[in-house]
């Protein structure tokens, strides 16, 4: 069967289950080499530059806390390590185990999910349970549960399209029953970034602008409603509506966030001087870690660590446009998504554009399960890459 450019060929054939390979060994084109190296160094250096301003945001309040000024960074070391060798192991996994398994994949999501709420067991901060206990370390089940729907979408949208609403609603059921224990947490952020993967999986996948429309008006018409069932959400919009109106209460964070980037100007005020991470800014070291950065490196530090997330999206969909079969261009693809939907949010959280959220920046805030998380999905994009070629191959079903 000829393409359409009369030059390439588009074959069935893939590699066989699980077979391994070099971190960056054989790829099909000198530009797939390209891209793989290019993605490892943008991860390396998010981490590591992460690791730097997790301990320039936190090393007072660890020091106050824990009497250790590296207690932030010692454990984000840890989930970085487990991170780079889970990265390294699923660049080596043929995606197709990931489809292979996408059920089994997809019950663990969901058991993570459950558990947070048995007693002795889930772990409740500020109100909400989002964390499993593990005693050594705790998990955040929520990081994992998204990329577990992304697998499951790319094998279910590869097989059965989307032609019909009944394929549709199979391709979001699972993921909306994960969007509902999210919210039984609650966890809003985590939730509203499901939903986005979830519509650009769809995108990705075929359906039409039409049928898109006619599935999120009921969810539009849904966000009002949890914002008014839950006090500290209507409290939060208000907040962001007007944060001086209470600047000690619910303005208080996002206010520090406007101090911290004022005060950075073009050039900040240097690498370690900030004066908000001394207690001034909640969460500095996590949620709002960018706000640190404003500060310490300025508006052009601020606008570099953008363009490296653009860059990481930009490479992750040439990645997935240049993949070997449509099952694993849409598995890069939504892998690509979650990053930039998730890094998109905690900018525009940081900045006042949206209203306050917790929300970690891939691999830059501080959270094991969030690094852990998005360095083995990296890996499985270099493993997309490695596999990819200058042709689209049809899939081989399982």
């Amino acid at each position: 069967m000829k393409s359409s450019e009369s030059t390439l060929t588009i074959t069935n054939k893939r590699a066989p289950l699980g077979t391994g390979a070099p971190l960056l060994p054989s790829f099909r084109s000198r530009a797939g080499r390209a891209r793989s190296i290019s993605l490892v160094l943008l991860t390396l250096f998010l981490s590591l530059f992460g690791l730097v301003m997790i301990y320039s945001a936190s090393n007072y309040a660890a020091e106050r806390s824990f009497g250790d000024a590296f207690y932030y960074v010692k454990k984000q070391a840890v989930a970085l390590f487990v991170g780079g060798a889970a990265m390294f192991g699923t660049s080596r996994l043929d995606p197709y185990l990931l489809k292979k398994f996408r059920y089994v994949i997809l019950a663990i999501s969901f058991a993570l999910l459950g558990v947070i709420f048995l007693p002795g067991v889930g772990m409740e901060s500020y109100g909400a349970r989002r964390w499993i206990n593990l005693g050594f370390m705790t998990m955040q089940p929520s990081e994992v549960a998204k990329f577990g729907y992304v697998i499951y979408a790319a094998s279910y949208l590869s097989d059965h399209g989307v032609d019909t609403f009944r394929k549709i609603f199979a391709a979001l059921l699972p993921g909306a029953l994960m969007c509902l224990l999210i919210m039984l947490e609650p966890n809003m952020s985590i939730t509203m970034c499901l939903l986005a993967v979830m519509a650009f999986m769809l995108l990705a996948g075929g359906v039409s602008g039409k049928k898109l429309l006619l599935l999120a008006l009921p969810i539009l018409l849904l966000v009002p409603l949890l914002i008014l069932l839950e006090p500290y959400r209507l409290k939060r919009l208000a907040a962001f509506l007007d944060p001086w109106a209470s600047p000690k209460a619910e303005g208080y964070q996002l206010i520090q966030s406007y101090y911290a980037l004022g005060r950075g100007g073009l050039f900040g005020v240097g690498l370690f001087q900030s004066r908000q991470k001394y207690l001034f800014l909640p969460f500095a070291e996590s949620d709002f870690v960018f706000s640190i950065i404003g500060e310490e490196l300025g508006l052009f530090g601020a606008i570099g660590t953008m363009f490296l997330f653009g860059a990481y999206v930009f490479i992750g969909f040439r990645i997935a446009s240049n993949a070997a079969t449509r099952y694993e261009s849409l598995l890069a693809s939504g892998i690509t998504a979650v990053v930039a939907v998730q890094a998109a949010v905690n900018f525009a959280v940081v900045t006042g554009c949206i209203p306050p959220t917790g929300l970690p920046l891939p691999f830059v805030s501080a959270g094991g399960s969030s690094l852990v998380s998005f360095t083995a999905a990296t890996g499985v994009l270099l493993s997309v890459s490695r596999r990819g070629g200058n042709s689209m191959r049809t899939d081989h079903s399982m």
